[in-house]
């Protein structure tokens, strides 16, 4: 996740005094607001808990009043601080950090703890409404879910909560993964919009984890109902023949066949992005960027119209780093600058081994460049648990004996700043309920959604790669 401080607030306490507020900010959007003391004391616990070693710098304090530039300052080392910590595979995870976050993101929104009722939509539209506490966080909202859906304890981590942004063209946009160190109920509720949704979805890529999910009633209703869901929506191609095929299976009820039948279509289990801009292979390209199958795909359009497509496998990677500036936006007066608005550019860069001796960095500009830096890491995160000769299901077993889950090797192999989460494939106990889930049909899935491969215009980037180390990562 991207953490950034890019503006301050001066605020008036409970006894009317002023103070400066630092705007945390979480993928560009407002996350909470601290003190600066605040800060300090969290340093100080995590000082006490870690040592000296382990803790980046902080900012000292002053004797004096800062100065507005001063201030500016202290902004940008609490910032580079707050990366430092998050970047940390230690720090970054600990629960110290993350209840800061929360209980910082609780008292910003003025969300009091008290009961309330959530809905959580799954892929074919159907909510799911959990009764929860305002203050319980991600892994207690899902396995609220998977309780209410019957789903069994040890495939909860083959799931993970998406915030989800609805279009006005019927489409929907994933804005991220919801993370440990927020609070589900106060994130929807403070983007004070009825677009936003959260939605449950399978959170793995590996197409194996399919036949785990499917011997299970409930699993396969969910893989189900989100496999015709991508049909719909386009992400899955589709042409005549298989759409009949599919239409059958579906009249059959035949949803294990349905589902085999889709691993083998093209871009199944990917997650579709909203076209954004890159500098490959030529500068200002629109593309339709696609993560899945341990690659990002790209539908480029060049600047001559002509069409191309090719892929870049995580394997070849050297590193990534997701990037964030401040555009100003007018406010419509005669002067520009003086809005306070700002729109944040957010760049996601990765350095790509191109031929045998020849590395490149290639660069997508798009709001949802964080979301597919996450995806990066969690394919990497899954490789390096499936090289190690482990699994999502061993994983949940090692926390239930354990009593935590510890972070992949892979979070300090790939050095891509900022290090992003890896999926948490494990999860605690739930109480199991009995819900059935509706079924879903290919409501407006027509023969228009096939396409055809454009391989004679594939564009330099695609290639086949045997194995994994850490020296290819």
């Amino acid at each position: 996740m991207h953490f950034s401080i890019p503006e301050t607030e001066v605020r008036s306490d409970e006894n009317g005094s002023s103070y400066v507020a630092y705007n945390i900010h979480v993928n560009g959007v407002l996350h909470c607001r601290v003190r600066y003391s605040q800060l300090l004391g969290l340093h100080e616990q995590i000082k006490k808990e870690y040592g000296n070693n382990v803790v980046p710098a902080f900012p000292p304090k002053k004797i004096f009043t800062l100065t507005p530039a001063e201030v500016d300052q202290r902004r940008e080392q609490l910032e580079k601080y707050m990366q430092a910590v998050r970047q940390d595979p230690i720090l970054g995870s600990s629960e110290m950090f993350n209840s800061f976050l929360r209980k910082a993101q609780q008292e910003t929104q003025q969300i009091p703890t008290e009961e309330v009722q959530l809905e959580i939509y799954l892929s074919n539209g159907q909510k799911v409404k959990v009764n929860i506490l305002t203050s319980d966080q991600t892994e207690d909202v899902l396995e609220a879910v998977a309780s209410k859906l019957d789903l069994p304890d040890e495939l909860v981590g083959y799931f993970s909560l998406f915030l989800v942004q609805e279009r006005g063209d019927g489409g929907c946009t994933y804005v991220r993964k919801l993370q440990e160190f927020e609070l589900p109920y106060v994130s929807i509720t403070s983007l004070h919009s009825p677009d936003y949704r959260i939605v449950l979805r399978k959170s793995y890529w590996d197409t194996a984890y399919d036949s785990d999910v499917m011997d299970d009633r409930v699993g396969l209703n969910l893989l189900y109902a989100q496999t015709v869901s991508d049909i719909e929506r386009g992400w899955i191609l589709v042409n005549k023949e298989q759409h009949r095929q599919l239409k059958s299976l579906q009249e059959k009820g035949s949803k294990k066949e349905f589902i085999r039948l889709a691993q083998t279509l093209k871009y199944y289990g990917y997650i579709k992005f909203d076209p954004c801009i890159t500098d490959f292979p030529e500068k200002g390209c629109h593309v339709i960027v696609g993560a899945g199958n341990n690659e990002l795909n790209f539908h480029v359009k060049l600047p001559s119209d002509q069409m191309k497509e090719g892929s870049f496998k995580v394997t070849r990677m050297r590193c990534w780093r997701v990037t964030s500036s401040q555009v100003p936006v007018a406010n419509g007066t005669a002067n520009p600058s003086s809005s306070s608005k700002c729109d944040v550019k957010l760049e996601l860069a990765f350095e790509y081994l191109m031929s045998k001796d020849r590395l490149q960095w290639v660069t997508i500009t798009s709001p949802q460049a964080i979301m597919m830096s996450i995806c990066l890491q969690s394919m990497v995160d899954e490789l390096m648990v499936k090289k190690s000769g482990g699994s999502i299901k061993k994983q949940m077993q090692k926390k239930r004996l354990n009593g935590s889950f510890q972070r992949s090797d892979s979070q300090q192999v790939v050095k891509s700043p900022p290090l992003l989460d890896s999926p948490d494939p494990s999860r605690e106990q739930v109480v199991k309920l009995s819900t059935k889930l509706s079924s879903v049909s290919l409501r407006g899935l027509s023969s228009s959604n096939s396409a055809s491969d454009i391989s004679g215009n594939d564009f330099h980037g695609n290639y086949s790669f045997e194995g994994i180390g850490d020296d290819d990562l």
